[in-house]
C-alpha cells in the first residue's frame, strides 16, 4: 500500500477535510453567534446537518463498510448545494455591511464550494470500490480507509469497529429518512428558502 503514488493526497484530503469542514465551520458558528447575524446561524446550521454525512462516512470506514465510498461522494456534492441553495439566506447575508466576518464566511463558502467540487470529481473513479467485494479489498481503495482507521485509534480506542459501523449504519438511515422527508415534504412547502429549515 506505501507504493501507491495518491496515498499522500488521501492523507492531505483528510488534513483539509478536517480543516474546512469542521474546524473553520465551528469557528464561524461560534463566531455568528457572538455577532447575532441570524442568517449565518441559520445556514451553518443546515451546512452541519448536511455535512453530517462525513461524519457518517467515517465510521463507514472504520468499520471496513464500502457504502463509505458512495456517502462520501454524495456529501462532497450535497456539502456545496447547501451552502449556495437557499435564495432568502444568500440574499441577508449578501446585504449585510462588509466586516471580517462576512469576509471569512464568504471566503470559506467559496472554499468549501471548490474543495467539495474537486474531490467529487477525485471521488468517481473510486466508486467501484462501494460495488465489489474484491475490488474493495485491493489496496486501491483500502488506502482510503487508513486515515479513518487513525481516527479511531485515537478517539475510540480499544472498541470493536462494529460498533462503530453500526453507529454508521445507523446514521446513515437517519440521515436517509431526514433527506427523503425533505426533498418529498419539505421542499415543496417552503421551496428555497431557510426559514423553516
Amino acid at each position: 500500500m506505501n507504493q501507491l503514488w495518491f496515498r499522500p493526497l488521501v492523507w492531505i484530503d483528510y488534513r483539509v477535510a478536517v480543516i474546512l469542514t469542521v474546524i473553520v465551520p465551528l469557528g464561524l458558528l461560534i463566531w455568528s453567534f457572538t455577532a447575532r447575524i441570524e442568517s449565518m446561524q441559520r445556514l451553518l446550521v443546515i451546512y452541519w446537518r448536511v455535512a453530517s454525512l462525513l461524519m457518517i462516512t467515517v465510521y463507514l470506514f472504520i468499520a471496513s463498510i464500502p457504502y463509505g465510498f458512495i456517502t462520501s461522494l454524495f456529501a462532497r456534492v450535497l456539502i456545496p448545494l447547501s451552502l449556495w441553495f437557499w435564495v432568502d439566506v444568500n440574499d441577508e447575508i449578501k446585504d449585510l455591511p462588509p466586516t471580517p466576518l462576512k469576509w471569512f464566511f464568504t471566503s470559506w463558502r467559496w472554499a468549501v464550494t471548490v474543495y467539495c467540487s474537486l474531490g467529487a470529481i477525485a471521488t468517481l473513479p473510486f466508486l467501484p470500490c462501494a460495488f465489489s467485494s474484491s475490488t474493495f479489498g485491493q489496496d486501491f481503495c483500502q488506502v482510503w480507509l487508513q486515515p479513518p482507521w487513525g481516527y479511531k485509534e485515537f478517539f475510540h480506542a480499544g472498541t470493536n469497529p462494529s460498533i462503530l459501523g453500526f453507529f454508521g449504519m445507523l446514521g446513515l438511515a437517519i440521515y436517509v429518512l431526514y433527506f427523503a422527508y425533505f426533498l418529498c415534504i419539505r421542499l415543496a412547502q417552503t421551496g428555497r428558502s431557510a426559514l423553516e429549515q
